[in-house]
């Protein structure tokens, strides 16, 4: 598959999110407002785009000449966390108040089964290492695209006179599900018809 392929199915076709139903807790939990939402996108793509990029080092420079590819999970669980550590000590210096504002969140990415999913898919697809970071970095800008989406439908949401037992996170399950059947819409057709 081109890398203009792997980018339209794991953004649209293949969401993270709105097709695999991976993510959902950072989905709903911090697309409350479009400024945590977006700081989650950003912090989730660059996760899931070096996770991708180190796990496939990890797996086809130590695992698979080894025979230990059943470690695979093991593995690829410490490089999550340790980008995750990474990507939250920069955070709370540069941008204290994104940091604030993400709170239990920012943390909860290391158990963001988005991030664990693409570094499986790309051993799955046998992706080859630019491949890999490819769709790792789709898979975020999916992710990206979905919560910013969420949360603009949130926040026109607190302003409507929504049914009292609808307000919050049950309107929130709704409005997700609609845009996963919007999402439908992004076919294999779609991408034959874009790329050839």
């Amino acid at each position: 598959m081109s890398y203009i392929g792997i980018i339209i199915t794991y953004v649209f076709i293949s969401n993270m999110i709105l097709s695999q139903f991976l993510g959902l807790c950072p989905f709903i939990g911090v697309s409350k407002d479009s400024d945590s939402a977006v700081g989650m996108g950003f912090a989730v793509t660059f996760v899931m785009s070096m996770a991708s990029l180190v796990t496939w080092i990890i797996y086809h420079g130590i695992l698979v000449p080894l025979n230990l590819e059943f470690l695979q999970t093991i593995a690829f669980i410490l490089v999550i966390a340790s980008l995750v550590q990474l990507v939250e000590m920069a955070v709370q210096k540069f941008s204290p108040a994104l940091y604030k504002a993400l709170g239990i969140y920012l943390p909860l990415i290391t158990t963001n089964c988005a991030v664990m999913g693409i570094a499986l898919i790309n051993v799955r697809e046998e992706y080859n290492i630019l491949e890999s970071f490819t769709a790792g970095f789709a898979g975020g800008i999916g992710f990206l695209l979905a919560i910013f989406l969420m949360s603009a439908i949130r926040v026109k949401l607190d302003k409507e006179n929504v049914p009292r037992f609808l307000k919050g996170t049950p309107i929130a399950f709704v409005s997700g599900g609609l845009m996963a059947l919007a999402f439908m819409a992004f076919d294999r057709a779609l991408l034959a018809n874009l790329i050839g």
